[in-house]
């Protein structure tokens, strides 16, 4: 009885149940496409850090930044001597680990042993400085910590300088480069956590474990590509021969790191034997990253603990701005529409239940007591209340598609997450860098999980049984004589 009275009610009264359902609907799909939106960004965050960190990395271990003393160089100096021949070629490569800051390697050992710790793996970060070019006579003084390439001429008997410690000529003439890139000192026994476990190998192979002392390179894609390095090319760092073995292309984002090499032969090269710039750690649990940062902090000082959380703050620009309307706007403005959604059900439902004052006025004189009248009326509600959810997914699917298909670009600005160690987090990102002016793209997506689609599941269930009942206590106030006042 109750079904085939609900079926025939509900197709009596299409147009109130269409509208009601629509309602609903445009409320359970703004849930939807803000919940799918953050989780676009979420998943966007996540390709920042990932960039900076290793794969599965949960945080990083640098060495605490110190005050730089006075009268400390800037950066790093040459010095060339023209020869009395009319010109001569040059070239020179400064080594330095990233912002001078060094652990000693023993500390990953006991990095690893620490309460809550799954594994640790130490990488060395290097800047290598590179200047040739021709001289004429008279001598040359470079000094620079350039970051790109740039050139300088000087006419005989004088001298320039370009801006940003540029080389300077006197007494001579000099027409020369100089260009620098970043060095990644790699566990070749553990590559699974570390700088180089966020690029995928294109072209050749990666590290063997045999290799902890060969003269062989990882190059990432876009170095190679300006260096037009191919399978077999070799160059040199400070006059060592390094053999390419492979080419890798960064998992998301750009690499920070244009060569990496096997540890040993990087500490070598930097002049660190036994030394790492960063500890790579990866927790037992991820729910207990945050105790286990204070267990490091607490047992080995002279350290700054970094994790996905700390950079995540770091992170400017369109994404954060987009991420922040997604979370606070979004939410506060799903939650309103939802509440008026509701609200307005929960009226045209009590609006409806008083037109039909003859039809229930009568059901209750023939027999029918007030709580079938009250499961009829909140049966229907969630009847249109299930309606309205499968609109509302529909919609909701299909905005999150679209954004997805879009795919609008976010930039990602780095900065420093405070605590002294900068960035640390990753490849090309260790002490004393200007992590700050790495600039990422990210193609913003809206994922749609079934956790979503369950919570609009939910709410529409949850929208037609308060529409129901505040019409079911409407139709239970109703009495028989209501229906015979009704009758003209």
């Amino acid at each position: 009885m109750f079904g085939i009275y609900l079926k025939r009610e509900l197709g009596r009264r299409k147009k109130a149940a269409l509208v009601i359902a629509l309602g609903l609907a445009l409320g359970i799909a703004l849930v939807i496409t803000v919940n799918s939106v953050s989780a676009g960004m979420t998943q966007a965050q996540d390709k920042v850090l990932k960039s900076l960190y290793g794969l599965g990395t949960d945080m990083t271990v640098t060495k605490a930044r110190t005050a730089p003393t006075s009268g400390s160089s800037g950066g790093p100096n040459f010095r060339f001597d023209a020869k009395s021949s009319s010109s001569s070629t040059q070239s020179s490569d400064r080594v330095q680990t990233q912002g001078g800051q060094a652990l000693k390697s023993s500390l990953v050992t006991k990095v690893a042993g620490q309460k809550g710790v799954e594994s640790a793996v130490g990488a060395l970060s290097l800047n290598v400085t590179k200047v040739d070019g021709s001289f004429t006579q008279g001598k040359a003084k470079s000094s620079t910590s350039s970051s790109g390439g740039s050139s300088s001429q000087g006419g005989p008997g004088g001298g320039s300088s370009s801006s940003g410690g540029a080389p300077q000529v006197q007494g001579g003439g000099a027409d020369f480069n100089v260009n620098s890139y970043s060095v990644a000192g790699v566990d070749v026994a553990h590559q699974g956590l570390g700088p180089l476990s966020t690029m995928k190998i294109t072209t050749g192979r990666t590290f063997t474990s045999a290799q902890t002392d060969a003269k062989v390179a990882v190059v990432s894609k876009s170095y190679a590509k300006e260096k037009k390095y191919k399978v077999g090319s070799t160059f040199k760092i400070s006059g060592t021969k390094f053999t390419v073995i492979g080419i890798a292309t960064p998992d998301s984002s750009e690499s920070d790191t244009d060569v990496f090499v096997p540890l040993k032969v990087a500490q070598t090269l930097g002049d660190a034997k036994n030394q790492v710039t960063t500890i790579y750690v990866k927790a037992t649990d991820s729910q207990q990253i945050s105790t286990v940062k204070k267990e490091i902090t607490a047992n080995i000082s002279g350290t700054t603990v970094t994790t996905s959380a700390d950079l995540a703050s770091t992170v400017s620009g369109s994404l954060s701005t987009a991420s922040s309307l997604a979370t606070s706007v979004g939410k506060w403005l799903s939650i309103a529409v939802l509440a008026a959604a509701f609200l307005v059900a929960a009226l045209l439902t009590s609006s409806a239940v008083s037109r039909r004052v003859r039809e229930f006025g009568t059901l209750k004189a023939l027999g029918w007591p007030s709580r079938n009248v009250t499961r009829q009326v909140v049966g229907e509600s969630i009847v249109n209340g299930l309606i309205g959810g499968a609109l509302g997914i529909a919609l909701g699917v299909g905005a999150a598609y679209a954004v997805t298909a879009i795919s609008p670009k976010l930039t990602a600005q780095l900065g420093s997450s405070g605590g002294g160690g900068g960035m640390g987090g990753g490849p090309g990102g260790g002490p004393g860098q200007q992590a700050s002016q790495n600039t990422l793209e990210i193609a913003l997506s809206a994922p749609v999980s079934l956790t979503t689609i369950a919570l609009a599941v939910g709410l529409a269930v949850t929208g037609g049984l308060i529409a129901g009942a505040m019409g079911g206590w409407r139709a239970s106030r109703m009495r028989p004589a209501d229906a015979l006042r009704s009758v003209s």
